[in-house]
């Protein structure tokens, strides 16, 4: 019996070792089954921010040209969308019934005028005979009297003369400014009425940009405006085919009053126009450059939403994973701005946030500078 037992005393001591290699060969497979993945520290930097606002694209000057008078139009000087001149004939209305009115308001005129220099005779006549004691002064007074209403009678019809005249200038209408001529709905021949519609002209050698800004941007631009230390009044236009226009503009006007509707203010900036590529009515996208100091910016890899609120994950000290919410600033290019939630020298995983959950412990490999970090 104490042969046996002398025998088969190992056995303790074995079964002991196996669980000992076991249990080190399982923590050595979940050091290796540990997930190595990219995390970086948010830290702050000076960056610049390009913020961007519909905007409606308006020549200096875009004005109707009406008839202002009734007939037929004759002639049509120029074609769309071409070149005008200031002062430049564009169209001509019949002009024949006008001249016949001028001509009677000449012949008026003229009787006026004799009629007054025998009333002006008459009245030397009358005089003459006064003085004499030959007819009472009243006769004097009333020759004096007809005088009077001959010549106010020359005043009407010089005025009438005057009034025929424009009835024909009006005949000839010419271009206000220079500019470009729009779309001529009308042709030749037709029997236009006044204040019809005859084309539209626009001065494009500038145009206006009219944005809106809500009341709380309005307020940060006015602030920084105020500090003459920092000029920022210049914009950059984006066209509506994404291409962005050569030439800056600069802010010239803003609103007198704040929208209540809206809560949002217009501004208006100005461009030059050298190429004649901005045209009335156009669209595109004003970008207003603000500088921000001690920025933290996250990438968009590292940020994940859930119920519209956006989450980045947390590397605590013992490399386990948070949920951790934020609240964005604006979003620029591939990264968010932090405006809360976020501080300097907060560890978070960089990417691969589809396979991380919340209490997950990883192996950090930490990105000290990754090209996507490179601020440009």
């Amino acid at each position: 019996m104490i042969k046996n037992h002398t025998a088969f005393g190992w056995l303790p001591l074995f079964g002991a070792l196996l669980l000992a290699s076991c249990s080190a060969s399982n923590k050595n497979k979940d050091v290796e089954d540990t997930l190595q993945l990219p995390v970086v520290i948010l830290k702050q930097k000076d960056t610049v921010l390009q913020t961007a606002y519909v905007a409606d694209i308006q020549a200096l000057k875009n004005v109707e040209v009406r008839s202002r008078l009734k007939g037929f139009l004759d002639q049509i000087y120029v074609d769309e969308g071409k070149p005008v001149k200031k002062g430049q004939l564009l169209f001509k209305v019949n002009d024949e019934e006008y001249r016949v009115a001028l001509a009677k308001a000449k012949a008026a005129l003229s009787n006026a005028i004799a009629d007054a220099v025998a009333t002006r005779l008459e009245v030397d006549r009358v005089k003459m005979l006064v003085n004499k004691n030959v007819i009472s002064p009243s006769e004097l007074d009333v020759a004096k009297s007809k005088l009077t209403a001959d010549e106010a009678l020359i005043t009407e019809e010089r005025t009438n003369v005057q009034a025929a005249q424009n009835h024909i200038n009006y005949t000839s209408i010419r271009a206000p400014y220079d500019g470009i001529i729009d779309r001529i709905p009308l042709k030749a021949g037709s029997l236009i009425d006044e204040g019809t519609l005859l084309t539209t002209i626009s001065d494009i050698s500038s145009m206006y940009a009219y944005f809106s800004f809500p009341e709380n941007e309005y307020l940060k631009y006015q602030r920084a405006k105020n500090n003459k230390e920092e000029k920022n009044d210049e914009v950059k236009l984006v066209l509506a085919d994404g291409s962005s226009y050569t030439y800056p503009g600069n802010i010239e006007t803003i609103e007198g009053e704040i929208e209540q509707n809206t809560g949002s203010i217009d501004l208006r900036a100005k461009f030059p126009n050298p190429s004649k590529l901005l045209r009335h009515g156009a669209s595109g996208k004003i970008y207003i450059t603000t500088k921000l100091d001690a920025a933290i910016m996250v990438p968009q890899k590292s940020v994940f939403d859930v119920q519209d609120k956006s989450y980045v994950y947390i590397v605590g000290p013992d490399n386990k994973l948070k949920m951790h919410n934020f609240t964005p600033l604006t979003r620029m290019s591939q990264y968010y701005i932090v405006k809360a939630g976020l501080k300097a020298g907060d560890k978070i995983l960089y990417e691969g946030t589809q396979n991380a959950h919340d209490g997950m412990v990883i192996k950090p490999n930490m990105l000290t500078k990754p090209a996507m970090l490179v601020l440009k």
